[in-house]
């Protein structure tokens, strides 16, 4: 466990660029350098982690600690490839709450966010929605959301997309990297990737239980604690699509209410393109600095447990039926739609909050265009379009 630890925060210290990224770094490192397991293994870890809502690469990291060392080797995992960025994003959160930042170095990073977004739409466009009739469920998405900027709404969209793609769609959608034939793991690995059934309904019916109570139970208290435990588990439930999507369904939940400031909220979206490790860290960031909580460790290790405990649950429920899942058409044509829907869910908070709150000169979108292009036409790292968006706005916006 020690082991698995020790790997795992290194690459949460050097892991840049992204879930994309991440994944490669994985592979090349529990594949190809230590050999702990093999592509066809892999293969099938980052198809069930794609298919489940939540953070891909954080989900794969689990299962891969968990082929290695059990339960307690998941945890070691998400410990190391966690705990860097976290630690990162909450010194920023107090950074910013307790010392004057300039103005002009948060306003280049909400820019760079905003580029990051638009990157993001762009490539998840290319993938999810290549055929007219995902164009146009993308483009309706978008339209809803851009009218109607609710947390329920977006959830009611990605229920929309899903049972339009069972409805439309014969063809299936990859749900993997790579290609993946219909063999069944080999013998001696099959043990390592799987759970009991018995274990995996428990999970699962933790996971409902959960998703499906904690609303209930706000409603009978007014415990702010439990309230913002539920909003993350909600948002780290229902994401579809990788760290990005978190942006619209924590920016619905948390700026209305007041809990965080949209320059606050932006702000830390965009530090957290400039850390290593998971995206979904951008929790922690927001649990130190909500308003509810007095003390931002305490809050951002509430945030940060609570978007990952989803997938904890989600990846071992799966892992016995996952087999039998990725082999159903229907699943395949309700993913399809519900990629679709979730490229305009991020469109949408591209335009509403990002472009209409931060958007207002012409010199705000020629950076925002240079960030862009450096990001997708340069493939600079992101974490060096942050700094250099960071400084820049320092010394121009002030």
């Amino acid at each position: 466990m020690i082991n698995v630890f020790l790997v795992f925060l290194r690459l949460g210290l050097t892991s840049f660029g992204g879930p994309v990224a991440h994944l490669a770094f994985f592979r090349a490192e529990f594949v190809d350098r230590r050999n702990w397991m093999s592509e066809k293994d892999y293969a099938d870890l980052v198809a069930l982690c794609q298919f489940l809502p939540g953070p891909a690469s954080s989900q794969v990291g689990l299962a891969v600690g968990y082929y290695r060392h059990s339960y307690g080797g998941a945890l070691a995992a998400w410990l190391g490839f966690t705990l860097p960025s976290a630690l990162l994003m909450v010194f920023f959160a107090i950074g910013i709450n307790h010392y004057e930042i300039p103005a002009g170095a948060l306003l280049g990073l909400k820019l760079v966010a905003i580029a990051v977004v638009a990157q993001a739409i762009w490539g998840m466009g290319r993938s999810f929605c290549s055929r007219l009739n995902t164009f146009l469920i993308a483009f309706l998405a978008a339209l809803i959301l851009v009218f109607f900027p609710n947390y329920v709404v977006q959830l009611a969209t990605i229920l929309l997309g899903a049972i339009v793609g069972r409805l439309l769609f014969k063809g299936g959608v990859v749900i993997s990297t790579e290609q993946l034939d219909d063999d069944k793991l080999s013998p001696e690995k099959t043990d390592n990737l799987t759970t009991s059934r018995s274990v995996a309904i428990l999970l699962l019916s933790v996971f409902i239980f959960l998703l499906l109570g904690l609303p209930i139970l706000v409603s009978q208290t007014s415990n702010q604690e439990l309230a913002l435990f539920d909003i993350f588990y909600r948002v780290g439930s229902l994401v579809f699509g990788g760290g990005h999507v978190v942006l619209p369904m924590l920016q619905a939940e948390l700026v209305p209410q007041g809990l965080v400031s949209s320059d606050q909220f932006l702000a830390g979206y965009g530090a957290v393109q400039a850390v290593p490790g998971p995206l979904f860290t951008f929790a922690g960031f927001l649990g130190a600095t909500t308003t509810t909580i007095s003390n931002p460790w305490l809050g951002g290790l509430l945030c940060l447990l609570a978007i990952f405990l989803p997938s904890f649950l989600l990846v071992f429920a799966c892992l016995p039926y996952w087999d039998t899942l990725r082999k159903k058409s229907s699943i395949q044509q309700a993913l399809t739609g519900v990629n679709a829907a979730v490229v305009g869910i991020l469109a949408a908070a591209f335009v509403n909050p990002l472009l209409i709150n931060t958007v207002s000169t012409p010199l705000h979108i020629i950076v925002t265009l240079l960030a862009f292009i450096a990001l997708q036409k340069f493939k600079l790292p992101p974490w060096a379009v942050v700094i250099v968006g960071a400084l820049f706005g320092a010394l121009v916006f002030r």
